[in-house]
């Protein structure tokens, strides 16, 4: 146990410090990324009419601070669960060859890229701490105040446990590629979905009944929309319980069905590749 900790804890330091050695990059490509919430503020401030004489209240629930507030926790969220490239990577290395070094060293290949995809996220919250701080602080006006402790713990932990559904997704459809070995079609598919059926988009309330039901019977509410009602207080303590217990059970689910399927892709696999 000792000595997996010591391997765990090499992986994860090598990891943070490849993702420094391109900081100016890394920094200004999480910088980027804050500048979708100044057009969505826009949007829905139209959609919203609310510089109108008339503008619109509430659309399902939701009034205009509201729908603001939830696409800043939303964009918290996906930092947490997003996993650019990961599914692409382990589809490459099946392709190519590189998952060899996976089965001849005594490093577990799911192992290492859990650590390496944490060091990833590490350096991301250093680089974007400051400016989520900022972006907060100056959109503060449309959040009606602070929830209780109870809901703010269950928020974080719905955050923690984003990083582990979005992990455990996109390394399930990159262990696809040893049936398949290029993916690349099937990863497209996927993003586009998970741009939907996460409430990346739009809250999955705003969907049609019973589209919207069956949208949050899936994994991928976890990875954005949950973790983005939270802190609205769209949950009672007993709801937030339940969804936090769901939300275990799709993560032994998911990791289950990746130890299957590497265990059993392990099996068909032919040694192609350098």
């Amino acid at each position: 146990m000792i000595a997996s900790l010591r391997t765990n804890w090499i992986i994860l330091k090598t990891s943070i410090e490849e993702r420094l050695v391109y900081r100016g990059d890394f920094v200004f490509a999480t910088f980027v990324r804050f500048l979708p919430i100044v057009t969505q503020i826009f949007l829905w401030g139209a959609i919203y009419g609310i510089h109108t004489a008339k503008p619109i209240s509430n659309i399902k629930g939701y009034n205009y601070q509201e729908m603001v507030a939830y696409y800043l926790l939303v964009m918290v969220g996906r930092a947490f669960s997003s996993m650019p490239g990961l599914a692409n990577g382990i589809a490459n290395d099946v392709r190519d060859g590189t998952i060899k070094k996976y089965l001849i060293q005594p490093i577990d290949m799911l192992g290492y890229l859990f650590w390496a995809r944490m060091a990833h996220k590490l350096v991301y919250y250093m680089v974007a701490l400051g400016p989520f701080i900022l972006l907060f602080y100056l959109c503060r006006d449309y959040f009606s105040g602070w929830p209780d402790a109870f809901t703010i713990i269950a928020w974080i932990l719905s955050l923690l446990m984003a990083f582990l559904v979005g992990f455990l997704i996109e390394s399930l459809i990159g262990l696809i590629a040893f049936w398949f070995l290029e993916v690349s079609s099937l990863i497209f598919i996927y993003m586009m979905l998970n741009y939907f059926l996460s409430g990346h988009m739009i809250p999955l309330d705003l969907f049609p009944e019973p589209l919207s039901q069956w949208m949050q019977l899936l994994p991928f509410k976890y990875l954005a929309y949950f973790p983005g009602t939270v802190i609205l207080g769209k949950y009672t303590h007993q709801e937030l319980i339940i969804e936090l217990s769901i939300e275990i059970v799709w993560i032994v689910v998911l990791f289950s069905l990746n130890r299957i399927a590497f265990q059993r892709g392990i099996r068909r696999y032919s040694a192609f590749g350098g």
